[in-house]
């Protein structure tokens, strides 16, 4: 069983910052993609970044266009935790985020191919 367990959301004004982790445990955790998701009110939940493992130490990186160049996907080895960077916040990045692990070599964007998901973590931007 693997669990994942999402922190770090919170109120903050647009312009500003946050910086949410996701720790995971009970499966590997080097060669396993991350990936972050968030779901506004009344809409679907949709893809926001991951990252899969390539090679050693090297991980690719995914973003959608709409937090490109403003959310940065990273992670710590030694701390089986996930981290999303989030920049230049705008009150439309309004959203429950979620964090979900996948262990099989599925689509990194899609979320059925996700096997595992934390409980999510509110972020509101203010205007």
């Amino acid at each position: 069983q693997v669990h994942v367990v999402e922190s770090g959301g919170g109120l903050v004004q647009a312009g500003g910052s946050l910086r949410l982790s996701c720790a995971t445990s009970g499966r590997t955790f080097r060669t396993v993609t991350m990936g972050w998701f968030r779901q506004a009110p009344g809409k679907e939940r949709e893809f926001v970044a991951a990252q899969k493992w390539a090679t050693s130490s090297t991980y690719y990186a995914y973003y959608a266009d709409s937090v490109s160049g403003r959310f940065t996907i990273s992670r710590d080895i030694a701390k089986n935790t996930v981290y999303l960077q989030m920049n230049s916040l705008k009150p439309e990045d309004t959203a429950v985020y979620y964090c979900a692990a996948q262990y099989s070599s599925g689509n990194y964007f899609q979320l059925r191919e996700y096997e595992y998901w934390g409980q999510g973590t509110q972020v509101t931007v203010s205007s």
